[in-house]
């Protein structure tokens, strides 16, 4: 039997018993894409992790009441604390000397925007923040202006929009001088972010920014919910020394005993990082651990379906092997 008769007689077994090749088929490929899923998904969470830290900058630094990844039973300890309050805050930002690049920010979610007789969906995430928040984020406008010190001390009703935003409420006009109500409250848009894209599949164009002391006032409550401070120095030689006094401040705002641990989390670009990096440790074990075991089922599946195909051929394999056939033909066939 020459190879050209065993394709033709491998054909005709697939023809002849299509559900038994498409499992086989089946089973490869659940275990092949198990694999490079696994492998694609960590890469690209680790990709947007860079591309987020990277437009953090390296002199950032962020205060938050508890860690931006918590592993394990951590939160027990972690939910305790008291909130971090946007008159904290706000005294904090009057007392820090090393940088003036300080800024407050919040943030809610499931938002709907209304502009005349058009809407958003509810799904807009609303940022209450200062003047210095775009630039600690590198968050540019492309047209507008972004807040300025007035439009935070004055609690001006004044907004800057997401791309996504524009589109659905302004499609064929400019937003800027245009009126917007969220939750009852009106707004006049001011300026529209320049676009940044989507990051794991989650668009960040979809939101609206106002003032922090707007924002506070109407769509969050200063005693119930913690702020995010966040601030850069001005060099990275005296990022150290910013953190430091970041530390002695907010030790003394929220009365931490000498004696206790802070009651609060200071974060850097590189903090984060490592913090991300052993949560994407995690994942890729998973991930791994996880496609071993579809390999594993996909080849156990297989082999079941060979055991099947030798085992029905077992007269076919006696009579080859009755009239001379050699062992590596009988393999060859297979």
């Amino acid at each position: 039997m020459n190879i050209t008769e065993s394709v033709a007689i491998a054909f005709d077994a697939v023809r002849a018993h299509k559900i038994r090749s498409s499992l086989t088929l089946l089973s490869i490929a659940i275990g092949i894409f198990a694999i490079i899923g696994a492998g694609t998904a960590v890469t690209s969470l680790e990709n947007a992790i860079t591309g987020e830290m990277a437009n953090l900058g390296e002199n950032s630094i962020i205060i938050t009441r508890t860690p931006n990844i918590e592993m394990g039973n951590t939160w027990r300890k972690y939910r305790k604390r008291k909130e971090l309050t946007y008159s904290q805050a706000v005294e904090f930002k009057k007392r820090m000397e090393s940088t003036d690049m300080v800024s407050i920010v919040n943030t809610t979610a499931g938002i709907t925007i209304q502009s005349g007789n058009l809407s958003t969906n509810r799904d807009v995430s609303l940022i209450g923040c200062d003047e210095y928040y775009f630039s600690n984020n590198n968050i540019g406008v492309e047209e507008g202006r972004p807040f300025v010190a007035e439009d935070i001390s004055l609690n001006r009703p004044v907004a800057v929009i997401g791309n996504d935003v524009v589109v659905k409420l302004f499609p064929n006009i400019s937003p800027i001088g245009q009126e917007i109500r969220i939750k009852n409250k009106k707004f006049t848009v001011i300026g529209v972010l320049k676009q940044r894209g989507a990051m794991l599949g989650q668009s960040q164009d979809n939101l609206a920014l106002v003032p922090i002391s707007y924002f506070m006032r109407y769509f969050s409550s200063e005693w119930e919910a913690s702020v995010t401070i966040m601030l850069r120095a001005y060099s990275r030689e005296s990022l150290p020394e910013t953190i430091d006094e970041s530390i002695g401040i907010m030790r003394s705002l929220r009365n931490v005993k000498p004696w206790e641990e802070n009651s609060f989390e200071v974060s850097t670009n590189e903090t984060i990082a490592e913090q991300f990096a052993g949560f994407t440790g995690y994942l890729a074990i998973f991930g791994q651990l996880a496609g071993g075991f579809a390999l594993l089922a996909a080849g156990i599946g297989i082999m079941n379906i060979m055991l099947v195909t030798v085992k029905e051929r077992t007269r076919e394999i006696g009579i080859r092997k009755a009239i001379g056939a050699q062992k590596n033909w009988i393999l060859l066939q297979f």
